[in-house]
């Protein structure tokens, strides 16, 4: 569904797309928390493990898939990831004419807490951690501000944290403020889970014991079994095992790699056991997917 945009912010995006998006379409800035997606045709499947951000989609279309749930949105419209969770996404609709363009923020779980302090409690979501609305206009206007402040350098130093600030504000007021608001808890299960998350994803190379990751959070091991997939949906082996893969396939996709060499980069010691694993993740074994991967660019 595409609902109205604003034309300023669409050219802000379109223009920095333009300037700065790389082949996979993303175009970092100087605000590490804020990138822009600039895709010019629709994509295959890509596998991730999301962080909690928002991503307003000012043009084209995609589609998230998690768990059971799929979303289909596009223009004018905002999809929120409120925990670390598995994602199967697809760009739907985009052109070399009318590219996909869309800005991502992720979310500050410190700047939530903050603010969440000192704003009166929304009512509670139902616990969803995917979701899409309708982009609210104050959203957008502070979007459409922290764009033009990348054309002002000398200013960043100063005007990004307010700005970053007021986004989270507005965010936590509008209609995806209850699914936002229990990042900001500062004790809560998400935000125990949350400091795990980030030992794994800093580590995932590396074995990582399940009795280091349940102290990180500050939980009982069975404890920490049942909050991890509470707020992931996944198992600690799973999660982990996610990380690697994802990575792998990104190393053969973008770099080059033969599975193998991917395969030990990125922790695994056996290259069958990587083989049963990706093909389990992604449907086909390493070779025939870059291959079909390779397929499907050229037919784009």
């Amino acid at each position: 569904m595409t609902h109205p945009i604003d034309t300023s912010l669409l050219d802000a995006v379109a223009r920095h797309g333009r300037l700065y998006a790389d082949a996979d379409g993303l175009a970092p800035t100087p605000i590490p928390a804020l990138k822009i997606f600039r895709v010019p045709a629709p994509e295959g499947v890509t596998h991730a493990i999301a962080r909690p951000l928002v991503c307003l989609v000012v043009q084209g279309g995609k589609q998230v898939t998690q768990g059971a749930g799929s979303h289909e949105f596009g223009a004018g419209e905002t999809l929120l990831i409120s925990a670390d969770v598995p994602i199967v996404s697809q760009i739907t609709k985009a052109s070399h004419a009318e590219p996909y363009l869309s800005l991502v923020l992720e979310l500050d779980p410190a700047v939530i807490a903050e603010l969440a302090g000192e704003t009166k409690p929304a009512e509670m979501s139902d616990g969803m951690p995917v979701r899409v609305d309708t982009t609210d206009t104050e959203v957008a206007d502070a979007a459409l501000r922290l764009m033009r402040l990348l054309d002002r350098p000398a200013a960043l130093p100063v005007l990004q944290a307010p700005l970053i600030r007021e986004m989270h504000y507005w965010l936590l007021m509008g209609r995806h403020g209850p699914a936002i608001r229990r990042l900001g808890w500062p004790d809560s299960h998400a935000r125990r889970i949350g400091r795990a998350v980030a030992l794994l994803r800093a580590e995932f190379t590396r074995p990582i014991g399940v009795e280091r990751l349940a102290a990180e959070a500050r939980m009982s091991v069975s404890s920490f079994h049942q909050h991890f997939r509470a707020v992931t949906s996944l198992t600690p082996l799973q999660f982990h095992k996610q990380l690697r893969l994802i990575e792998a396939r990104r190393l053969m996709a973008a770099e080059g790699l033969a599975a193998g060499r991917a395969a030990f980069a990125v922790g695994y010691e056996s290259v069958p056991q990587f083989t049963r694993d990706y093909a389990r993740l992604f449907g086909l074994p390493p070779g025939r997917d870059m291959r079909a991967a390779r397929d499907g660019a050229r037919a784009a």
